[in-house]
């Protein structure tokens, strides 16, 4: 092996073709040539004297040695960007960047409206938004801020519960008015059902004595935003929030057998070393109370 310790720009570009599986997709990912990306996997390779990607029909496939070291290089990604977004902006100006990553219904339907207003007032403070509905690991930085839907349990991090979002079966008024509103859960099933896509993906419903399977749904899609267009295009009738609902003039659909009602905690969490950094504890607070307001709009 090597004596020279390979720079982050190598692993960067490695990590880049793991997730994009072909040299011409990493550089564009990475503003960079095709032949730079070549040359930054090969000379990664002879410095850890590890091969990390064959070649087959359907791009770069990663070897043992590379699945092995893609965690470790996702962890040096979130640290560089930490590290970009401390040196954005000083402590206590109200300048720099925040990442907030949220899942993709809150972070396209309720948090746009609240950067909106946030940039009227700091508009210093810039935006990074990831859209996931996995917990992205405030621990390691891969985020500031996260809006979640769980309660946050690690002592490390500051979290405030902002209220709790109700779920339930709703429809387009056009969709009701041509074809009627089910009563129960035998007459919903000749509905159109609009749900999930994953094959592998199996729910029960125990007031049904029914597991739900995606041949029960006419569309199905695993993006909860790709369900909830559905749903307002008057397609079908879905699972939607109650608060989102109400604001989009859809109706809640209410089957005398099944109230198919969920509650959701919602919870805003930041790690506590970000407390004393300004644009943090504005961001914080400014979305702690949109969310709120958000929470409130079932009760309007």
């Amino acid at each position: 092996m090597a004596s020279a310790e390979p720079g982050w720009e190598l692993y960067r570009t490695f990590l880049a073709v793991v997730r994009e599986r072909s040299l011409s997709g990493a550089a564009r990912a990475l503003g960079l040539t095709q032949p730079t990306v070549g040359r930054h996997v090969d000379a990664l390779e002879e410095a850890l004297g590890a091969s990390l990607f064959t070649r087959s029909q359907t791009g770069l496939l990663a070897t043992a040695s590379a699945i092995e070291l893609a965690p470790y290089a996702e962890a040096m990604a979130s640290a560089a960007s930490a590290l970009r977004r401390a040196a954005s902006g000083d402590a206590e100006e109200e300048r720099g960047a925040v990442r907030v990553t949220a899942s993709e219904m809150i972070g396209t339907e309720v948090l746009p409206r609240a950067f909106a207003e946030l940039r009227e007032l700091h508009p210093r403070i810039d935006v990074e938004l990831v859209l996931s509905n996995r917990s992205e690991d405030l621990l390691r930085r891969e985020a500031d801020i996260a809006v979640r839907m769980v309660k946050p349990t690690q002592s490390a991090l500051l979290a405030r519960r902002v209220g709790v979002l109700r779920l339930g079966l709703h429809a387009a008024p056009r969709y009701l008015q041509r074809h009627g509103t089910p009563r129960n859960a035998e007459e919903l099933q000749r509905h159109a059902f609009i749900g999930f896509d994953s094959r592998a993906s199996v729910r029960r419903v125990p007031a049904l004595g029914l597991e739900l399977r995606r041949e029960l749904f006419a569309f199905r899609c695993d993006s909860d935003i790709g369900q909830y267009a559905a749903i307002k295009a008057g397609f079908g009738i879905g699972v939607c929030q109650v608060a989102l609902a109400k604001r989009d003039g859809l109706v809640p659909v209410v089957l005398q057998d099944l109230p198919l009602n969920f509650e959701l905690g919602v919870w805003i969490a930041m790690h506590k070393d970000l407390k004393s950094t300004r644009r943090m504890r504005v961001m914080f607070e400014h979305l702690a109370t949109a969310l709120s307001r958000h929470v409130a709009l079932e009760k309007s």
